[in-house]
């Protein structure tokens, strides 16, 4: 399976991302909601997105955030760096979104097209001390239900397949293939051999599955 970038620089990434966003909530005032869309409009979150060294691990969290705040041209007195954080719940929103955007690939824009920073933070009562794959099956499924039905789905159905037994019959992995349906992998990126697969199992044509 493909990530954003090599996973040695993930444990990183996440850290930094979550100091950033408790930096730049707890400390700086600002809601998640607007640093979020400094971030994505900023150069950050594509360099980041494709693990640039320099910006998740060349830099602290508390650097990024004021990075990131004095590009959008917001003028603030930024305070005392943070050396130390608690894991509030703006840490866990920041942490657990650049876990999301490096297992799935997708870029940060793509994600807040679908997914607020509001509706995160509402997930970490039930999902802070649970496994990193329980929030990204969590947010697929938000995201999925607001995509609607992919063509890859709609032809599992019309088999009158699981995901479970499509993904055996196809030998395609399970997780690849919920992330197909959900949009969350580009399915028409697919290797030509994951995409014949899917055909023949499913008893159709690639351009049945495939997202026009």
């Amino acid at each position: 399976m493909i990530h954003a970038y090599a996973e040695e620089y993930l444990n990183d990434a996440m850290r930094n991302l979550g100091e950033a966003f408790d930096y730049a909530a707890c400390a700086c005032k600002i809601d998640i909601e607007e640093f979020m869309q400094y971030f994505i409009t900023g150069k950050y979150a594509e360099q980041f997105g494709i693990g640039n060294p320099k910006i998740i691990s060349g830099m602290s969290g508390t650097e990024l955030a004021i990075n990131i705040i004095s590009e959008s041209g917001k003028n603030i007195d930024f305070p005392a760096e943070q050396t130390v954080y608690d894991y509030s719940a703006e840490y866990w929103c920041g942490w657990i979104l650049a876990y999301y955007q490096w297992y799935t690939a997708r870029s940060f824009k793509n994600i807040y097209d679908y997914i607020s920073m509001a509706e995160v933070y509402k997930l970490y009562p039930t999902l802070h001390e649970a496994p990193e794959d329980k929030f990204v099956d969590t947010v697929n499924a938000i995201i999925s239900s607001k995509i609607g039905t992919t063509a890859l789905q709609s032809q599992r159905k019309k088999a009158g397949l699981t995901q479970v037994q499509l993904a055996e019959k196809a030998n395609v992995n399970l997780r690849t293939l919920q992330q197909y349906e959900v949009n969350a992998k580009n399915i028409n990126k697919a290797s030509f051999q994951t995409v014949m697969a899917l055909c023949h199992a499913l008893g159709c044509q690639a351009e049945d599955i495939l997202e026009y």
